[in-house]
C-alpha cells in the first residue's frame, strides 16, 4: 500500500500557508520566526492555533485564529493550488497497476476535498485519512499506528511519500518505507532527509 501526503507532496501548497501565516501575523504587527513556521507547518489546526496563541501571547481564542486562517486559505485551494510535476501521472500509473493508494494528510478537510475535485484526484484513493480525525499530530508515532490499524495494514507493507522531515523520520521509525519528496519549504533539510529516507526525489517525474 502507498500512502501519500497532500500539502507539499502532491500539491504545491506550502507557500499558501506561508502567505496565510504572514498575513495573519502582519495584521497584528508580528513577524514569523523559523521556530514558529516549522512548528505550525505540519501541525493540525487546533494544535497550531493554540501554539500561535501561546507563542505570540494573543488575546484571540484558538477557534477565532482557525476561523481567520480558514478564510485566508479557502480560495487558494478552491482555485489556485497546482499539482506538483509528475504527481498526477504517477498516481495514474500506480492506480493502473492495481496498487492500493491512500491519502494521509493534515490538510483542512474542506480545502483538501475542494482541491482534489478540481485536480481530478478523487478517484485515485481508496481512503482519505485526515489526521485531525485521529486526534494527534502527524509527527506523533501514534498517527501511523492508528492509521495502519484503520487500514488493516502492517507498516512493513506500506510506503509513505512525504515532504516533511519530521513526519518522514516518524514514519521511518514506525517501520514504513519512506520516500522523501522535495519541497522548497523544507529545502534546507534535504541532506538530513537523504540520510534516513529510503529514497529522496526532487519530483515525481523521477518515478515515471
Amino acid at each position: 500500500m502507498k500512502l501519500f501526503d497532500f500539502d507539499g507532496t502532491l500539491v504545491d501548497s506550502n507557500g499558501v500557508w506561508v502567505e496565510v501565516d504572514n498575513t495573519f501575523l502582519a495584521r497584528r504587527g508580528l513577524e514569523p520566526t523559523r521556530e514558529y513556521s516549522e512548528t505550525v507547518g505540519h501541525s493540525i489546526f487546533p494544535i497550531a492555533a493554540q501554539f500561535t496563541k501561546d507563542y505570540y501571547g494573543l488575546a484571540e481564542a484558538p477557534e477565532a485564529i482557525m476561523a481567520e486562517w480558514t478564510e485566508l486559505g479557502r480560495a487558494a485551494y478552491a482555485r489556485q493550488v497546482p499539482l506538483k510535476p509528475g504527481a498526477g501521472e504517477y498516481l495514474a500509473r500506480c492506480r493502473a497497476a492495481g496498487e492500493r493508494l491512500v491519502l494521509f494528510t493534515a490538510c483542512v478537510p474542506e480545502f483538501c476535498r475542494a482541491a482534489m475535485e478540481r485536480l481530478g484526484l478523487t478517484g485515485y484513493f481508496e481512503r482519505v485519512i485526515f489526521v485531525q480525525e485521529l486526534g494527534v499530530e502527524k509527527r506523533d508515532p501514534r498517527a501511523f499506528s492508528l492509521a495502519l490499524e484503520e487500514l488493516g495494514e502492517e507498516a512493513a507493507g506500506c510506503t509513505l511519500y512525504e515532504d516533511s522531515p519530521g513526519v518522514c523520520r516518524t514514519a521511518k521509525a514506525a517501520g514504513l518505507t519512506v520516500v522523501g519528496v522535495h519541497d522548497p519549504f523544507y529545502a534546507h533539510y534535504e541532506d538530513e532527509m537523504r540520510s534516513f529516507c529510503d529514497r529522496y526525489i526532487q519530483s515525481f517525474t523521477e518515478l515515471l
